[in-house]
């Protein structure tokens, strides 16, 4: 007797849009419940959709890259047969697939691998999956894992013969285009988060008039309390980061402009009593994505190093759930890590009202007043912008929320 399941994608996701990125198993496969049946993908995170129950996959109803509306069916599984091994298809079977069902019996039918990091090991033509220690939630092997395995064992041997890998990375033409004697020339296909990327930033622009203020802050003081107190985080296992610094004098700052902290409605404001704070995380050439700090209004230094510790460690794993990056009030771009010493504007994450934007940190000359005389000091500062929806704050608020949050930083205590 066929009794069947049906596998939906989830009625609540977070993004602009989702689309299948790749499945995990093939019709005729036997899954547990739990198991990771396809990945999704939107502009924000990518899901795994598990098996809501113990069977066999008997058909799968989207395909890679296809659109994934919520509710929408994935596949169907034969409940009755979960305690019958999967019956191997008539059908021969693939060149692509060959590889896939080598590294299934390599890792052992509990260990189950993502496409890039069966892309990699399989280009890499290792013969030994077992071996690879995972960094990932629950073990789970994460392409940086791979790619670090690949690269000591090309320390210790000769380059392995390449072979077929099951999951291709996205094909860039090699044929050249010349267009008005620009030269040679290439066509990259955007991903789906690239392309949620840009509609998602051209709506923003489109929506909210962008003003962006510029402040300087010195960061002398979170640097002398950082140098004290790291070591005391690190016996924790935290890292103490100066993010964290950030998010905590964005709290004090929203209590004296809480416009910052609201989302326009076309007839009302919506001021926020939650201060969620979003923070971009880039993911190389991928794109970025903004998990978010939840209620950072009731966490101390030490609850915000711990939870942006954790939700960094997943976005760069690819680990995020959508709830990770759901209900955001107010997002922080630190782009100055990437060198940049002001932005502007930074498309603000709509519907939020505002975007902080952080400078490169830096030694700078200036002239500092004490006891009523000046001097030329050597101070590492930094340029904090605020860029705000202009229909929903003033330049009074907004110099006025970049005024305590620079007091904050400048006058942190020393304990």
């Amino acid at each position: 007797m066929t009794t069947l399941t049906d596998v939906i994608v989830p009625l609540e996701q977070e993004g602009t849009a989702a689309v299948v990125r790749s499945w995990f198993v093939e019709v005729g496969d036997t899954v547990q419940e739990g198991d990771p049946l396809v990945e999704l993908e939107t502009d924000k995170v990518v899901v795994e959709v598990p098996a809501p129950t113990d069977g066999v996959v008997t058909e799968k109803l989207l395909e890679s890259s296809q659109d994934a509306q919520p509710g929408a069916l994935l596949a169907r599984l034969d409940t009755a047969a979960s305690g019958a091994p999967a019956q191997a298809s008539e059908a021969t079977p693939s060149v692509a697939a060959a590889p896939v069902e080598a590294l299934d019996k390599m890792a052992g039918t509990e260990r189950r691998f993502s496409p890039a990091v069966r892309r990699i090991l399989m280009e890499a033509g290792l013969q030994d999956a077992d071996n690879i220690p995972g960094s990932g939630r629950n073990g789970r092997v994460t392409k940086a894992d791979a790619l670090a395995f690949v690269q000591a064992a090309k320390a210790q041997t000769p380059a392995p013969r390449a072979i077929t890998a099951a999951q291709p990375a996205p094909q860039t033409s090699t044929a050249p285009a010349v267009s008005n004697n620009m030269g040679p020339s290439e066509m990259i296909p955007h991903s789906t988060m690239r392309r949620a990327i840009a509609d998602h930033m051209s709506h923003s622009v489109t929506t909210a008039p962008h003003v962006t203020a510029v402040f300087e802050a010195d960061f002398s003081a979170i640097i002398q309390h950082r140098k004290k107190h790291k070591a005391d985080f690190a016996a924790k296992g935290l890292n103490l980061t100066f993010t964290a610094y950030f998010i905590a004098a964005a709290v004090e700052a929203m209590k004296v402009s809480p416009l910052v902290n609201s989302r326009w409605h076309d007839d009302a404001v919506e001021v926020f009593g939650d201060v969620n704070i979003g923070v971009g995380t880039a993911l190389g050439d991928d794109g970025l994505i903004v998990p978010v700090v939840h209620q950072a209004q009731n966490m101390s230094l030490q609850g915000i190093a711990a939870r942006l510790q954790d939700m960094t460690l997943r976005a760069r794993d690819r680990a995020l759930t959508p709830q990770d990056t759901k209900n955001g009030t107010f997002t922080i771009s630190n782009h100055g890590v990437s060198g940049s010493l002001v932005a502007s504007p930074i498309i603000i994450n709509q519907p939020q009202s505002a975007i902080l934007g952080i400078g490169k940190l830096e030694k700078r000359v200036c002239v500092v007043e004490a006891n009523g005389a000046d001097s030329i000091q050597i101070r590492p500062k930094s340029y904090v912008s605020l860029t705000i929806d202009h229909r929903v704050i003033d330049g009074h608020q907004t110099n006025l929320w970049l005024t305590r949050f620079v007091d904050v930083l400048e006058n942190w205590p020393a304990d």
